[in-house]
């Protein structure tokens, strides 16, 4: 592992950490919770707190956090830290901020944050997928949360790659916490049990409803199907004195500084405009209440009774054997029974839509508390006139004869015989499969077929083909499109598709009307609706999908290399002048606010590029040693996907510019670095020969240019000049606290940065193509490490989680047998059981005043110095990770 030390060292640091704690006794048992948020940063949590924070202080309910990475490829608002110190930094930011809310157990499970990225199958090559899973799962089973909250799991448009993984993580972790074929190890040898956590959410959920208390009971969903649970952020927190919930939300966003968050504006005052916080039902085991009928409903049914419901620890599973039905076609639903205390002459009923019938017993009778689980299995036939595409959701009731009722539903997609949909984007096209394999189709119902298209450009777009009737079939296909395009083929025909297979067609699609608007300068948000209209044995079906314009540009090649001075001299770019002002995020802005301009053109050995940048205020300008992470400041980011088309950005270049920095020792020179792509980091070392110049006005300050030179040899792979992807895209601050307002630029849509799929086309004139010869990805790979987090280590000792997730190794494994304090330093002797590495921290709760790395070969003791200048303040801890193969642990002893 990359993190296992190989010698003893010792030192004397000050590593500022931000959380003072007390050592607890340590339980007999590990730490049981009511709820787990899942998330793949410190501070994606932040949505939940006031929610979480409320249920805690007037509901008894204990929360906590499991966080994949810590944040540590992020940006940095408050100092110069980056890589392992960021992400202690961002740990501290975190339990600080979760802690306003009650909330005390933050697990961070050490994988790795390497940037930004759209892509959750990069995400989880980088993280490892078993090896992630079966954390999760571990820290699952060993707290028994009975509800789960994560983020958004489905392959949207702008879906951060890492939040994305997380969650279809947590959604895995779900069912599989609950399975004992999965992670058997984690039973057999581990001593862990499987556990069913009752209940699965994401954060958020779209509808309407009013504002004031009257949101927790009023809120209608924007797809009816959903089910959406609400609390009101009005309470007043007593433990707050009095502050109402919203406003200590805000007080806890402001602890993640390093964000950029330390400025969040107040809170709404006045209680009737003050909204519910927001969850989206994913998966129950559990009867749940109506939606509608408090600030406690997400709980009901879980940690809390519902009034009238069934005892707690019921569960009542519904489960369809299809997700895509078909009109006067039946298919079997089960309900899956199970209960904590005996539960007698319980019944099941099945509720299905107006039209639809329902055949089967739900007799299931005494419910015995043995693990033992009761199904009812019911037929139900939809109607003959279903429009593919519509949810239906089925609702199961169970009563009994004394212990009340409960309620809990299943959803259904009607469906075509055959249905023909646009093909999607690989990494789309990868979580659709994954909705099929985890059986939770319902996340991928509402996501959008969407292809690119160049302005004026043609390009072959496919159909995919799915038979879901049980008979052969054959028919046509016609894709229809609006008002400038054309399509070569006026249909296209399919025979012979059996049951349950797969085919295709595929059109020649040409965007006839160049003129048409490209990227989001188009009508709504950039989308061109087509129909895919398909036909099959007694009728036909349509379904929608979406084109977007990319723009075009062609790049000259230049009679003579420019001199790169930030001065468009005469005759040296000759090409198109390129408007890069369309803004695609943050605040409106006039052209004299921010604008700009580009111009290009290239030899046989790089591509020369002048940006001339209108801006009425010059933002942070910074050090030369912070010259990162664009999204704080006045910069321009210059991408290049060489054979276009590129998936994600590790396939592509793409350079920070930066037009001046505070150094005017040197003239305050402008700095480059490589952001999100083929090899992030400082330009001079991961983009040898690239030039950089540029011309800041001053007096009065009225924006800047850029000139740089981007050598063919620095780019991820060869260039193809007839589809080479490019972007470039405007950070505009007007302010001094590290935060851009408004982004501009020329392939503008939101998420735009990490899709290089919907980049702009520059065409090569007469550069001669070479063969594809891609670089493989230089990837960031040093993780912040739970065994080196005094923070974590500290929570280990007292609620028994192992440290990161990993297997924990046994009590007294590493043992504290003596600490002598001296005036100079601590001395402490350690034992062990067995070989590994103890990591030794002296730290007073704020910053590790002195720390060690100890190898054991075998067990034994080891004698261990720890050098200190002056007293050690109260309340500072001595703490000891150890780390034996993937098995951790944490131990501590106050000093003081």
């Amino acid at each position: 592992m990359r993190w296992r030390a190989k010698a003893v060292t010792a030192t004397c640091g000050l590593l500022l950490l931000g959380l003072a704690s007390p050592v607890q006794a340590k339980p007999t048992a590990p730490i049981d919770l009511d709820i787990m948020f899942i998330g793949a940063h410190p501070d994606d949590e932040a949505g939940q707190l006031g929610m979480f924070g409320y249920w805690n202080e007037y509901h008894n309910i204990n929360a906590g956090v499991i966080t994949m990475t810590r944040g540590e490829g992020g940006g940095n608002a408050v100092g110069l830290e980056e890589g392992p110190a960021l992400g202690i930094l961002r740990e501290a930011e975190e339990r600080r901020a979760v802690g306003r809310a009650g909330v005390m157990n933050v697990y961070n499970l050490d994988a790795l944050d390497f940037y930004y990225t759209a892509s959750a199958p990069l995400s989880e090559q980088i993280w490892g997928y078993e090896r992630a899973l079966s954390r999760i799962v571990r820290t699952i089973r060993t707290t028994k949360p009975e509800v789960i909250v994560t983020m958004n799991p489905s392959a949207t448009q702008g879906n951060h790659g890492n939040h994305q993984e997380a969650a279809m993580l947590a959604v895995e972790a779900f069912y599989a916490a609950a399975d004992p074929n999965a992670f058997p190890e984690q039973i057999t040898k581990e001593g862990l049990q499987p556990f069913r956590p009752a209940r699965l959410f994401q954060g958020g959920g779209s509808g309407t409803s009013s504002n004031g208390q009257a949101c927790e009971t009023t809120f209608t969903p924007a797809q009816s199907t959903n089910v959406i649970f609400g609390t009101w952020q009005g309470y007043e927190s007593a433990r707050n004195g009095g502050t109402r919930w919203n406003q200590v939300a805000v007080l806890a966003r402001r602890e993640y500084a390093s964000q950029g968050w330390a400025d969040t504006a107040d809170a709404q005052t006045n209680p009737a405009s003050i909204g519910c916080n927001r969850i989206t039902m994913i998966d129950s085991r559990t009867p749940y209440p109506n939606p509608n009928v408090g600030g406690t409903a997400a709980l009901q049914g879980t940690s809390i009774r519902a009034q009238g419901g069934l005892p707690l620890g019921t569960e009542l599973h519904v489960r369809s054997e299809q997700w895509e039905v078909l009109a006067g076609q039946p298919f079997e639903v089960k309900t899956h029974v199970r209960a904590t205390q005996a539960i007698p002459g319980a019944k099941v009923a099945l509720e299905a839509p107006a039209g639809w019938t329902v055949t089967g017993k739900g007799d299931i009778g005494t419910v015995t508390p043995n693990n033992k689980e009761s199904v009812a299995t019911f037929t139900v036939t939809p109607p003959a006139n279903l429009v593919a595409g519509e949810r239906f959701l089925l609702k199961a009731t169970m009563t009994s004869k004394k212990d009340g009722t409960g309620s809990n539903t299943t959803l259904v997609q009607a469906t075509a015989p055959v249905r023909g949909t646009l093909e999607p984007l690989p990494e789309v096209g990868d979580f659709r499969e994954w909705t099929q394999r985890n059986k939770v189709q319902s996340l991928d119902a509402l996501i959008e077929s969407m292809l690119s298209i160049p302005s004026g450009g043609t390009r072959p777009i496919r159909v995919d083909l799915t038979n879901h009737s049980k008979q052969v079939q054959s028919g046509t296909v016609k894709l229809n499109v609006p008002a400038g395009f054309a399509v070569a083929e006026a249909q296209q025909s399919y025979s012979a598709l059996q049951p349950g297979a797969r085919g295709s067609v595929t059109f020649t699609v040409t965007n006839t009307d160049a003129s048409l608007p490209t990227a989001n300068r188009a009508p709504n948000d950039g989308r061109y609706a087509v129909q895919i209209e398909t036909s099959f044995a007694g009728g036909s079906a349509v379904e929608p999908g979406v084109l977007n314009i990319v723009p075009v540009t062609s790049i000259p090649k230049a009679a003579t290399a420019p001199v790169v001075d930030g001065t468009a001299s005469p005759g040296e770019y000759g090409g198109q002048v390129i408007d890069i002002s369309t803004r695609w995020e943050g605040s409106a802005a006039t052209a004299a606010d921010i604008s700009g301009k580009a111009r290009l053109t290239y030899t046989d050995d790089a591509i020369y590029a002048l940006f001339e940048i209108t801006d009425d205020v010059l933002g942070t300008v910074l050090p030369p040693n912070d010259c990162k992470r664009p999204r704080r400041n006045d910069n321009i980011e210059f991408g290049i996907d060489p054979r276009g088309g590129s998936p994600n950005t590790s396939t592509v270049f793409n350079v920070a510019l930066f037009p001046i920095t505070k150094d005017p020792a040197n003239g305050n020179p402008p700095c480059y670095a490589r952001e999100r792509d083929n090899h992030q980091g400082p330009g001079p070392e991961t983009a040898p020969g690239m030039q950089v110049a540029s011309v800041v006005t001053s007096n009065p300050y009225t924006g800047y240019r850029i000139e740089v030179k981007v050598p063919f040899s620095v780019l991820p792979d060869n260039v193809d000049a007839s589809k080479m992807g490019m972007n470039i895209l405007v950070n505009d601050s007007d302010t001094q606290d590290l935060a851009a307002q408004t982004r501009v630029g020329w392939s503008t849509w939101s998420g735009v940065r990490a899709d290089p799929w919907r980049w702009g086309v520059a065409k090569l004139e007469g550069y001669q193509t070479q063969p594809s010869s891609p670089k493989a990805p230089i990837i960031p790979d040093t993780a912040a490490m739970s065994v080196n987090s005094p923070q974590t280590i500290l929570q280990s000792s007292s609620d028994k989680v192992a440290p990161g997730g990993w297997t924990a190794l046994s009590d007294g494994t590493i043992q504290i047998k003596d600490v002598t304090k001296k005036q100079t330093g601590v001395e402490v002797e350690l034992k062990t059981r067995q070989a590994g590495t103890a990591r030794v921290f002296v730290w007073d709760g704020n910053a590790i005043l002195a720390q060690a790395t100890v190898e054991f070969g075998r067990s034994g003791s080891q004698d261990v110095w720890l050098p200190t200048a002056g007293a050690l303040p109260a309340g500072t801890t001595l703490l000891v990770s150890y780390q034996s193969g993937d098995a951790t642990t944490g131990t501590a002893q106050r000093l003081s």
